[in-house]
């Protein structure tokens, strides 16, 4: 089998850069990156610049994809992507059926899927996916599930924190993987679901976690259209709830999960803000003396009261965060909202002058395994932070990929 890639919602290359810095023999034969709104497209102009020389790319990479007809994209072994979270309830349409209501993006994969019929796939969302929307905990997700078990694959997921298997950055993401039914490792669903979650799955073969007991795990049986084994997407956007834990497989529409630790045995300590400071940094970095206060003020501890929209008084309240950062430690969540004067902003005491400053965007870069400068390629400085803020750590994707690749090597 080919190892090849089609990649969606690229952005600046995050998937590409982990897959090719785990083997060469990974092929990226198709990309799609494009931002709503904005008539100059720089993360797409960002990828390009990478990758132009090395790629299939075509006149619909810079297009949206929902108007990228299936016919025009080329076959691949593996279609990656970060989509966002966004609401994935589905209406009914009579006759027609059913459509999604939201969540665009993701039927824009489920097209591509139904279409396409790639072996394997692997995304990448956030983590509060698993409990989204709050008013139904677990309904996208589990349309997800419905969606990728309807399409004849077995599916495996795992939020992962970088920082806690010996990476620089707390960033916790949840990694999507499925396997469709016409693979060898597919069978892998008809194994014991606790040695899946525990050492043999494709994510606990690649992060270990601590043991747990069959007791741990959840169970829940998906709800099927009589007499087929498909499942019912409306019915699961209008009932479906279930409290998803950070750990899981979903074989035939049965759901199991369980929550899992990292086992701590992790051969060399985290890479830490220290490790990826720059030693000597431009003046436009450094917090001026006038800010000062209102950098207190947005890290520190409050407790204000407020008056809602129909006079409800309450108090709204916020922890204090480290000021400065902490650079013994790996780096916090990094935002799109990095370049900004906010309060998710990492402030660092400098390793050079010792006074207070803000990151730069080669430190950001660093602190998700970019290669420096790698955004470096034209776009306006503060969207280069932007980009960081929506990226994903690569070095996860580097060892998801090398687990990838010894399964394809066997599906041969």
């Amino acid at each position: 089998m080919n190892k090849t890639i089609c990649e969606l919602f690229a952005g600046v290359g995050g998937f590409r850069v982990g897959f090719e810095k785990s083997c060469e023999d990974w092929i990226t034969v198709w990309a799609n990156q494009w931002e709503p709104n904005k008539k100059t497209q720089h993360a797409f102009e960002c990828y390009k610049t990478h990758f132009e020389e090395h790629s299939g790319i075509n006149e619909y990479s810079n297009t949206d994809i929902s108007k990228v007809p299936t016919d025009m994209i080329p076959e691949h072994s593996v279609l990656v992507g970060g989509f966002p979270c966004q609401d994935y309830s589905v209406a009914s349409t009579g006759a027609l059926g059913i459509h999604g209501k939201k969540g665009i993006l993701w039927w824009e994969i489920e097209r591509i899927l139904k279409e396409k019929t790639p072996p394997f796939v692997l995304l990448e969302n956030v983590d509060r996916l698993l409990k989204s929307p709050t008013s139904q905990r677990g309904r996208d997700f589990g349309i997800i599930l419905a969606c990728l078990n309807n399409l004849g694959y077995y599916v495996e997921w795992r939020v992962i924190n970088a920082a806690e298997y010996g990476f620089q950055q707390r960033r916790r993401r949840t990694f999507i993987f499925a396997a469709h039914k016409s693979t060898n490792y597919y069978i892998t669903g008809e194994k014991d679901v606790k040695s899946i979650l525990q050492s043999e799955g494709f994510f606990s073969s690649t992060f270990n976690v601590s043991d747990f007991t069959e007791e741990e795990i959840s169970h829940k049986e998906m709800n099927c259209l009589y007499p087929s084994d498909i499942l019912d997407i409306l019915d699961i956007s209008n009932n479906f709830e279930f409290e998803f834990s950070n750990s899981g497989v979903c074989f035939d529409g049965r759901i199991s999960t369980v929550k899992t630790t990292p086992n701590n045995l992790i051969k060399n300590p985290p890479l830490t803000l220290f490790n990826l400071l720059e030693k000597s940094v431009d003046e436009r970095y450094y917090l001026s003396e006038e800010d000062f206060e209102k950098w207190h003020f947005m890290k520190g501890g409050k407790a204000i009261e407020r008056t809602s929209k129909t006079g409800h008084k309450y108090t709204f309240r916020e922890g204090a965060l480290s000021f400065p950062d902490s650079i013994d430690k790996p780096a916090r969540t990094m935002l799109t909202s990095e370049a900004s004067k906010n309060r998710s902003t990492h402030v660092v005491a400098d390793l050079t002058t010792k006074k207070l400053r803000l990151l730069t965007p080669i430190e950001c870069e660093k602190i998700n395994g970019f290669p420096a400068d790698w955004t470096n390629t034209g776009m306006p400085h503060s969207f280069r932070y932007f980009c960081m803020g929506n990226a994903l750590v690569v070095d996860i994707v580097t060892l998801l990929a090398k687990t990838l690749h010894n399964i394809i090597e066997k599906e041969d």
